[in-house]
This record gives C-alpha cells, sequence and structure tokens, in this order.
C-alpha cells in the first residue's frame, strides 16, 4: 500500500481533481448557462424590419391578399395590419381584395388563380368599356379611367406555420415558399412573403404584434409584420408600374 505525506489529496483517473483556474473557469461558463436560460433575461430589440419606405401614392394600385384561415387568431392581426397600411398608403378599399383559403398549403394556387381572374376582368372590362364608349359624347379618356378594371399590381400571400412534432413543417414550408417564389416570377407580378414559419405560438403572437404588453418572446418588442406587407405591397405595385413603363427611377 502507497502512503501519501499528511495534508496531500489524492484523486482518481476517474475523478481529477480541478486547478483553482480551471474551477472558476468552469463557475463562469455555468453562471452564462443559467443567465442565458434565465426567463427573466431580456435582449434589446433587433433593427429588423424593411425601414421607412418612399413615401408613394397608392390610389391607382389594386391589391390582392389571399390568407390562410389556419391559425385565424393570429391571422386576423396579420390581416388587418397589411389592410391599415394599404389605406394609409392612399388605397382604396374598393381596390383592396381578399379571399381566404384553409390552409398555408393551398396559398400558391390560390394566389396564382386570383391573379388570373383579375387579369381576366381587365380583359372583359377593357371589351365591356370601348363598346359602351361607342355611342358616349363624353370624355372618352376619363370615362374608360372610371370604368377599367385593372389586374392586381401586387399581392400579399398571409399564412402561419407552427412547428410540431413531426416533418409536417418543414415539408410544408419548403413546398409553400418554392410555390409562392414560382407564382412571382411565372406570373411576373410582385408576390408579398407573408408567411410566418415558426417553432412556437408565442414567436408567431409576438410577430403578429400580440404576445403580452411592449415585450415579446425573450424580450424582442412585439410587431405587426403585417404592417411591413403592406408596405412592401404599395412598393412593390408602383415599381411594377414603373417597370412597365421603362422607369428606372
Amino acid at each position: 500500500m502507497i502512503s501519501h505525506p499528511p495534508g496531500t489529496t489524492t484523486s482518481s483517473p476517474s475523478s481529477p481533481q480541478l486547478s483553482t483556474h480551471s474551477y472558476n473557469h468552469l463557475s463562469t461558463l455555468k453562471t452564462i448557462y443559467h443567465s442565458l436560460k434565465s426567463p427573466e433575461i431580456t435582449m434589446s430589440p433587433t433593427g429588423k424590419g424593411i425601414g421607412a419606405a418612399p413615401k408613394i401614392d397608392g390610389s391607382d394600385l389594386r391589391i390582392g391578399i389571399v390568407h390562410a384561415r389556419w391559425n385565424e387568431q393570429i391571422i386576423e392581426p396579420l390581416l388587418e395590419g397589411a389592410r391599415k397600411e394599404l389605406l394609409a398608403a392612399g388605397v382604396k378599399p374598393a381596390n383592396i381584395v381578399v379571399q381566404s383559403v384553409p390552409g398555408s398549403w393551398e396559398l400558391p394556387i390560390a394566389v396564382r388563380g386570383m391573379y388570373t381572374a383579375s387579369q381576366i376582368q381587365a380583359t372583359q372590362s377593357s371589351t365591356s368599356s370601348a363598346g359602351d364608349l361607342l355611342g358616349s359624347t363624353s370624355d372618352l379618356a376619363s370615362d374608360a379611367a372610371a370604368t377599367h378594371t385593372p389586374p392586381f399590381d401586387a399581392l400579399i400571400a398571409i399564412g402561419v406555420l407552427i412547428k410540431g412534432e413531426t416533418m409536417h413543417f418543414e415539408y410544408i414550408s419548403d413546398a409553400v415558399s418554392t410555390g409562392l417564389m414560382r407564382v412571382q416570377l411565372d406570373a411576373g407580378v410582385p408576390l408579398i412573403f407573408g408567411l410566418l414559419t415558426v417553432l412556437s405560438e408565442e414567436q408567431a403572437l409576438v410577430r403578429a404584434g400580440l404576445g403580452g404588453g411592449e415585450k415579446g418572446a425573450k424580450g424582442y418588442a412585439a410587431h405587426n409584420h403585417g404592417e411591413d406587407w403592406g408596405r412592401a405591397a404599395v412598393e412593390l405595385g408602383q415599381r411594377r408600374r414603373e417597370w412597365g413603363e421603362g422607369k428606372i427611377l
């Protein structure tokens, strides 16, 4: 048996002794870890968002909105946020057309169908207006402008996907995102991506401007992303018109 001098300690291979420096370092790491897990920690709001949008007169624009009904308690404030900003930009209430579908999966086909329908409406209104104006003695240009129904200048697709226990979330998120981009590029019309893909209901509530007071999940300020989508639709709708006229401002 091996004896040790008085005052010394022994250590086994399975329980190595830490030096004072290592122990202090480990204690610091534990403190940081527990503080990050603590629900009381607050994080400063970030600068996320589209920033200040240019002042645009949206009075001549026509905007279409398609929204899912799934997670309706979150969809409704997002929809109202978008509508509020459209009206604030001067878009006429009659030129804000809203349709709903059961869930986010149906958004791409619904948006595509809605835009196609608006093109048909534009063609029909132009044809009927031309016939009506043949016998008119009034200002033909002003009458035509008053009766013409243009296709949508921009569209907004609104949906909410919250991750569950299966891969359903990943499949739907990827397919819908790809589908919406395809509609936008194939149709040549701005399509604002209003699909929230979040990991919890709390994250969705914060992004709908809800979530309990001024601060939401992890201390971030609650902000209604629907307002951003409304402003983006006006900006891109106007840009589309300018691009169609050969203008690059």
